[in-house]
Order: structure tokens, then C-alpha cells, then sequence
């Protein structure tokens, strides 16, 4: 391995020595005396943006979220068992049709999950689907039905122990995915055809919209 002379004067003695340092050993201090990123500062850049969202950005720019997504969302609290829950309707389809009901019980309690599963396979039979993670940290099983309209119904019983980036407790969600996929589809088509005020780039799926920039 190469090295690098340091030459060191003593003040002390008339003499000079001479230190042999490694340059991994150079290379290291420099990692730890410089800022972070100063060595590989250019080499990546810091993203800042995804799918149109800039970080930054006033929030005023995306009032059109707020204002014309292709569903809109009611917060309701504390009614009878529910502690929270919210009720998703139509805003171009069908406007104001209620698509998607998402309730979270009061009792957030294992032992009442498993009470409330007992009761939903006894009135809907055995689920078809166990939508809840391998580790048994969210419990969820998804039952589908057809109504006498032949509207597709989705029925989601869950209850999450840790996972924080799902809702804590016992929850059931009841939904049309039929009428909430139309209505996306109508509000994209309305985007396009500039009948409403919304960016229709930002409602692609490609790969442009799915990775930071």
C-alpha cells in the first residue's frame, strides 16, 4: 500500500523526522472533519418532488385536491359504538353518492375483535380473503358480495395491534371498488378534456410520477 510522508520539525531539536501515514488513514479523517455530503456532494441530488408535490411548495398551489378530487371525504365522530370513521362520495360519476364507509369501533380490544369476527362469519359466512400482514400485527379478512343491483360490495373487518401506519384498534370499511374506480375514471377524462381545473399529469401512473425528482 502507498504512503504519505509527513515531515514533522521539533522545536526542541535540530533534527527532522519523518512519519509514514497511510492514505486510509488520511481518507478517514477527512470523512469525519469535513461536513456530510462535501466529498459526495454531486454525485446525487436531493429530491424534492413526487407525482407534482413539491417540497416547499405552498400548499395554495393544490387547492384542486381539496376542491375537485374525484372523491370527497365527510369526518365523522363519536355516533353510538364508533369512536371515528369517514364517508367517501362521488364528485363526478355519481356526485354526492356515498362509494366508501370506513367506521373505527370504540372498543379497540382484541378479545372484542375476536367477538365481532365470531359474529361476522355466523352473519356473512366464512371470508374470503385474509388481507392483514404475515406477522399478525394487522388481522384483517375481506368478504365480497354482489347486490341485488349486481353493484360489487367489499366488506373489510381489521384490527391493527402496532402498525402505525394503519388505524389502531377494531375498524370495518364497507365500499363499492366498482363506483370508486369510476369515478376516478371520470374525473380523469374531465381533466383531460380541461372541464374542470386539474392537472391531469398528476393522475398518471408512469414511472415519471412514481419516483421522487
Amino acid at each position: 500500500m502507498s504512503r504519505t510522508k509527513i515531515i514533522i520539525n521539533h522545536p526542541m531539536h535540530n533534527e527532522t523526522t519523518v512519519m509514514k501515514t497511510p492514505r486510509l488513514i488520511i481518507f478517514i479523517t477527512l470523512l469525519l472533519i469535513l461536513p456530510a455530503g462535501t466529498i459526495f456532494a454531486d454525485e446525487v441530488t436531493a429530491p424534492l418532488e413526487i407525482n407534482g408535490f413539491r417540497l416547499g411548495a405552498s400548499i395554495d398551489e393544490y387547492d384542486f385536491i381539496i376542491f375537485h378530487n374525484y372523491l370527497k371525504e365527510v369526518v365523522i365522530n363519536d355516533i353510538g359504538a364508533y369512536r371515528r370513521g369517514t364517508l367517501s362520495y362521488g364528485t363526478c360519476e355519481r356526485p354526492g353518492e356515498i362509494v366508501h364507509i370506513k367506521l373505527k369501533y370504540k372498543d379497540h380490544s382484541y378479545k372484542f375483535y375476536q367477538q365481532l369476527l365470531k359474529r361476522y362469519k355466523k352473519k356473512f359466512g366464512k371470508p374470503e380473503e385474509f388481507t392483514g400482514d404475515a406477522f399478525g400485527i394487522v388481522l384483517s379478512w375481506k368478504w365480497r358480495f354482489t347486490d341485488k343491483d349486481n353493484n360489487y360490495i367489499s366488506l373489510t373487518l381489521q384490527h391493527n395491534k402496532k402498525n402505525l401506519d394503519e388505524t389502531m384498534g377494531n375498524m370495518v370499511k364497507l365500499s363499492m371498488p366498482d363506483r370508486i374506480q369510476a369515478e376516478r375514471i371520470c374525473f380523469i377524462r374531465k381533466c383531460e378534456q380541461e372541464k374542470m381545473a386539474c392537472p391531469a399529469g398528476m393522475m398518471s401512473d408512469d414511472w415519471d410520477n412514481l419516483i421522487p425528482k
